[in-house]
């Protein structure tokens, strides 16, 4: 059977359902693998990402209209026909409800073909009057309406309110722009946008961080890419690397450096002078580190495969600069990762603790008068100044120190970017210095 861009996006929902797989990867296998055009490789990941990012309200409205229990594979394919009838105007409802009902007859499920067309029938026909979510005004409403969990709404809006919340969850499930940061080692940033504006790509280019540019597409279609003119990273996590002030001539260690994005950051900013040590836990994912670094041009940069918790007697007050991006529960990134939102409380609970032990661990990596930068992908407190002023209260010989990049400041030297608020991820850094 010939795979069309439905037959795939199913194939990909099943997927990350039955296996729990993560969509990013399995889409661009699925792409590879079916080697789709530009055109259907596009519809694929709007529709597989709409649907994550929309699953509890397509199926809220699914089921005000389906009164029987359904094949997992069944709501799937009803998924992907509501997402495309409630989200995607370009696409006729007709084709919407048709192609679902092919999908059922190619996909063995002839005998839920009716059902479908009958559920996805009166959800077109009732656009304008669909029945009404119930508990207005209430995080139980938001958690429908945009697919979050109950506890994350509760946790937002306990923060900072209900409309800050609401603001927070629209823009979680907004279709992510793809940030890249120019590298300057080889290309002075006029010149890169001048390529970009060659190709006929709109972009919008960062004014207060130069060479931070965000656009639509992926980034092995963008000019020079395979020359190493640019490389991936949102502009929170640029800002972060900022942060830490390296210079040419430091040493510098990312503890948890894959995939490398602060590394070459580094690097960039020491041009290509002074060394860095990338860690990760895991010996595979340095490859990525390497690979990236060869094709950026730079040359400082070497791997090395380390738990971030267990003390390293050779890096003892080594470095001038310690990255420390630590694992966490990624609630700042459900844009771009929606499987992230099907995440517990109970299942993020334990992450201060873990980011605890690395960062005191870290912390002695670090020169007298050095940096030790805390960063994470999330907005949960607790993971951010809760870690850091626990870490504080202990290492008297550290200290918060204030920091400005661009147009953010942090005046305490801690800053949460939040995706409604700063136009990036959501995502913590913290600057802090080691007294001499």
């Amino acid at each position: 059977m010939q795979k069309n861009a439905r037959d795939a996006a199913l194939e990909i929902l099943e997927r990350c359902r039955r296996d729990g797989a993560w969509s990013g990867a399995v889409i661009d296998n699925a792409i590879k693998k079916y080697g789709f055009d530009r055109r259907d490789s596009a519809l694929v990941s709007r529709i597989c990402l709409g649907v994550l990012q929309n699953t509890a309200l397509c199926d809220f409205y699914i089921d005000s209209y389906c009164g029987k229990k359904l094949e997992p594979k069944v709501r799937d394919i009803l998924r992907l026909g509501a997402y495309q009838l409630l989200f995607m105007d370009k696409i006729p409802d007709s084709a919407a409800v048709n192609e679902s009902v092919t999908l059922c007859r190619r996909h063995s499920l002839s005998r839920a073909a009716g059902l479908v067309n009958a559920v996805l029938r009166k959800i077109a026909d009732n656009k304008n009057s669909l029945p009404e979510i119930p508990g207005k005004g209430t995080c139980g409403h938001l958690a429908i309406k945009y697919s979050h969990p109950e506890w994350l709404c509760e946790y937002v809006c306990r923060l900072h309110g209900y409309e800050f919340a609401e603001e927070f969850l629209r823009a979680d499930n907004g279709i992510p722009k793809l940030t890249i940061q120019v590298n300057t080692l080889k290309i002075p940033v006029t010149d890169y946008l001048a390529l970009l504006d060659e190709a006929g790509m709109a972009y919008d280019a960062s004014e207060s961080l130069p060479g931070c540019v965000s656009l639509r597409g992926a980034a092995a279609e963008l000019p020079g890419f395979d020359e190493g003119l640019f490389y991936v990273q949102d502009r929170a996590a640029r800002i972060a690397a900022a942060a830490a002030g390296v210079k040419p001539g430091m040493a510098v260690l990312d503890a948890c450096s894959c995939p490398g994005g602060k590394s070459f950051a580094s690097a960039i900013s020491m041009q290509n002078c002074g060394s860095i040590v990338s860690c990760d836990i895991h010996e595979k994912k340095l490859g990525l580190v390497r690979s990236g670094a060869e094709r950026l041009g730079i040359g400082i940069i070497q791997t090395a495969c380390m738990d971030a918790k267990r003390y390293e007697p050779n890096f003892a007050e080594r470095f001038d600069v310690v990255i420390a991006d630590v694992p966490c529960s990624g609630m700042g990134v459900i844009a771009k990762k929606p499987e992230i939102r099907g995440k517990t409380w109970d299942e993020i609970s334990g992450m201060p603790a873990i980011q605890a032990d690395i960062l005191q661990n870290l912390s002695r990596y670090v020169k007298p008068g050095g940096v030790l930068l805390y960063s994470t992908c999330t907005i949960i407190k607790e993971e951010n100044e809760g870690v850091v002023n626990a870490f504080l209260n202990d290492n008297k010989d550290f200290s918060a120190e204030a920091f400005t990049v661009g147009e953010t400041c942090a005046e305490n030297g801690m800053y949460t970017f939040w995706p409604n608020v700063d136009c990036t991820d959501g995502f913590f850094a913290a600057k802090l210095r080691k007294k001499l």
